[in-house]
């Protein structure tokens, strides 16, 4: 494993772990690294100095990590309400009846639109079998019932 500090072209510094030195010369050029406050992709290293491990230091990086793992969850929980806002404006909350709306719709019973709702794993395996397309949505993208606002 190897540690480099690395700097994107909005200055954000950062470090990441690579199982290889050769690792980052595959993936950065491809854009496959992202810096974690602002998910620019342009990155490049950062001068280093040598790692010596200090008991100070052992605890400035668990505070540091805790920071980014912090700022990380709150990407997601951002990414996760505006995907839960998008579901909520541009489809319908048909509950307990998504599968026979979901039904209706693909037989042409109901009107064409998105849905959203709630389905048993039986009912979503016998949509499937039936050939009605159907993705269930984890808990943390679902819409919310019960807004506090």
């Amino acid at each position: 494993m190897i540690k480099y500090n690395l700097i994107c072209s909005h200055g954000h510094d950062f470090d990441i772990w690579f199982s290889k030195s050769a690792d980052y010369d595959v993936q950065a050029p491809k854009g496959l690294i992202n810096c974690p406050y602002c998910g620019d992709s342009r990155v490049e290293k950062a001068i280093m100095a040598p790692n010596i491990s200090t008991s100070r230091k052992k605890e400035k990086m668990a505070l540091q990590s805790q920071d980014m793992a912090g700022k990380a969850m709150a990407t997601v929980d951002r990414a996760a309400q505006k995907l839960r806002d998008e579901i909520e404006r541009n489809c319908e909350d048909v509950g307990d009846k998504f599968a026979d709306e979901a039904r209706a719709i693909h037989y042409g019973e109901s009107e064409q639109r998105a849905i959203y709702g709630k389905a048993t794993a039986k009912d979503a395996r016998d949509l499937r079998e039936e050939g009605i397309e159907a993705v269930a949505l984890p808990d943390a993208i679902a819409p919310k019932k019960d807004k506090l606002n």
